[in-house]
């Protein structure tokens, strides 16, 4: 059982290696708190503001952050695979090395993000934001890139795996890919 409540404010508290698993976090205020090594899989996290929180090598596999706010955040090498990312704001945040395999990342905001040596295998991209974003040896293989946007062919090919990624067609031109075959 969990003692935190929905919409709590935990402003620059230290739950460093805190077991949060499956806690209703729900539009909590954790911005600048330090979760470095928590467990927070399958937490209800929808709506919570984590901006500037340090998350180092936290587990938040199956947690729900969708329209969450990770601005600036410290998720190296965070577990957040299976994730539920839809519409949150990872801008500026360090993803570096961090598992996002299979995570739903639609409509995410990871400009400036870096994500350099993270899995992205089989995550959802589709329609980012990844403006500046880093994927300087991220896995990339089954992502869907389908729509993302301000990403160019530099960046895909700086990372591992690109070419097995899923893309438009226009964007698969530019990367020197093949069409898609028609299913």
């Amino acid at each position: 059982m969990h003692l935190i409540a929905p919409n709590a404010d935990l402003r620059s508290a230290s739950l460093k290696g805190a077991d949060l698993s499956s806690a209703d976090l729900s539009s909590a205020d954790l911005s600048d708190a330090s979760l470095k090594g928590a467990s927070l899989s399958s937490a209800d996290l929808k709506g919570a503001s984590l901006s500037s929180a340090d998350l180092k090598g936290a587990s938040l596999s199956s947690a729900d952050l969708s329209y969450a706010s990770l601005k600036g955040a410290s998720l190296s090498s965070a577990s957040l695979s299976s994730a539920f990312l839809k519409g949150a704001s990872l801008s500026s945040a360090d993803l570096s090395d961090a598992d996002l395999s299979s995570a739903f990342l639609s409509l995410a905001d990871l400009s400036s993000a870096d994500l350099s040596y993270a899995d992205l295998s089989s995550a959802d991209l589709s329609y980012a934001d990844l403006s500046l974003a880093d994927l300087s040896d991220a896995d990339l293989s089954g992502a869907d890139l389908s729509y993302a946007k301000n990403l160019n062919p530099e960046q895909v090919q700086s990372a591992k795996n690109w070419d097995k990624a899923k893309y438009e067609n226009d964007f698969r031109a530019k990367l020197g890919l093949p069409p898609e075959p028609a299913k």
